[in-house]
């Protein structure tokens, strides 16, 4: 894994390159004072993650997130825990540090990218019927693809929901969406992912996924309607 450190203050940018000295799976590639000094950077360089801190001097962590094209995962670090909500609206963060924090804190939010990065390959029609196993929770649950009714969004986490289970865990619906078969799945607000396989019936701004009530976001619905080919 690698990573970067956007972080004005001293005191935090030696604490986080001490936690980080620790991890030999983890390679430091670059400590930056500022979010534009970063831009470049980033946009230049493959990051795994970023270290961010919330209050820069130039742009908000939270702002400076949002003008990043294909951000990568995002720890953000703060001495301002009301911040919290706000920045887990950001599916590309994958946990929140308070200053000051300890070394046991700091791995379990390295874990937790970790995990968001051991995602499956992309899926495609050609293999929606074979077994796919995720990590949840140190468990590898086996699902199908095409036993797939419908994907939640809620912040950073992801529900998948088949015909006999549900699991949870660190993701954004955004890197689903872009490896699932669009012949096969389709997003229809944007917290929801549905199998167009197993839509049941429309009405007014809902769609019924094998009797699941999932609300349809406006600006899908005409993009949804032309997909199921309704006369």
């Amino acid at each position: 894994m690698t990573c970067i450190i956007i972080e004005d203050e001293i005191p935090a940018q030696k604490i986080l390159k001490n936690y980080l000295s620790k991890l030999p799976n983890i390679e430091l590639l670059g400590v930056f004072n500022a979010a534009i000094e970063a831009n470049t950077f980033l946009n230049n360089t493959k990051v795994d993650l970023v270290f961010l801190d919330i209050n820069l001097p130039d742009i908000s962590g939270i702002d400076f997130i949002k003008t990043i094209k294909n951000p990568p995962a995002i720890i953000m670090t703060t001495a301002y825990p009301d911040y919290a909500v706000r920045s887990f609206e950001l599916d590309t963060i994958v946990d929140y540090l308070v200053k000051p924090f300890g070394f046991d804190r700091f791995l379990k939010a390295i874990n937790k990218a970790k995990d968001r990065m051991e995602k499956p390959i992309a899926i495609s029609g050609e293999n929606n019927q074979e077994p796919l196993f995720l990590n949840v929770d140190k468990t590898l649950h086996k699902i199908v693809i095409n036993d797939v009714l419908y994907l939640e969004s809620d912040r950073n986490y992801i529900t998948i929901i088949t015909k006999n289970k549900k699991l949870s865990f660190i993701d954004s619906l955004k890197n689903w969406n872009e490896k699932l078969s669009e012949a096969d799945f389709i997003q229809v607000h944007k917290s929801f992912i549905i199998n167009k396989k197993y839509v049941d019936k429309i009405s007014g701004n809902e769609i019924y996924v094998q009797g699941n009530r999932i609300p349809i976001g406006r600006t899908y619905k005409q993009e949804l309607l032309q997909l199921l080919k309704i006369v």
